[in-house]
């Protein structure tokens, strides 16, 4: 599949919607719109659940999540007895967890945020503060650059 934008412009597009309140999973989804075909609401709640690293449980990055996710819906496989498709995709999944890991230091939230597990379901303000002392913006960015990168080189 011939993706539509350069991985820095996957990138600022996941940013914004960060910005705009999508948590960190919803926006690295909803910038691949163009290639998922999901519509915006669609892609917003079934991505929704994996907001901080799991409705906050701080497991596994919501970006990585939201990662995850494209990457299936634009070349996942949909057959179960696919057993070479299944394989090439997980390589692919580990490769981009290799790649944000390689880049970020971890793949789970609250190693990312220094945080020690589990928060509050009650997510946080969405403030100037939040911003400042939250990475996550960076890794939304930099999980769909990543896949726009990798899709861009494995076609």
């Amino acid at each position: 599949m011939e993706i539509k934008l350069t991985p820095a412009q996957y990138g600022k597009k996941a940013r914004a919607y960060f910005e705009q309140g999508y948590n960190c999973s919803q926006a690295v989804l909803l910038s691949f719109g163009d290639l998922t075909g999901l519509d915006e609401k669609t892609a917003a709640m079934i991505s929704s659940s994996f907001g901080g690293g799991m409705g906050r449980l701080r497991e596994v990055c919501g970006a990585v999540s939201g990662m995850f996710m494209a990457a299936g819906l634009i070349q996942g496989y949909s057959d179960p007895k696919a057993q070479e498709e299944k394989a090439e995709h997980y390589a692919f999944i580990q490769s981009l967890a290799e790649s944000f890991k390689a880049e970020n230091g971890s793949i789970i939230c609250r190693e990312l945020l220094g945080l020690p597990g589990a928060s509050k379901p009650i997510p946080e303000e969405r403030t100037e503060s939040y911003y400042r002392r939250r990475p996550c913006a960076d890794y939304v960015e930099y999980a769909a650059k990543a896949l726009a990168a990798k899709l861009s080189n494995n076609d």
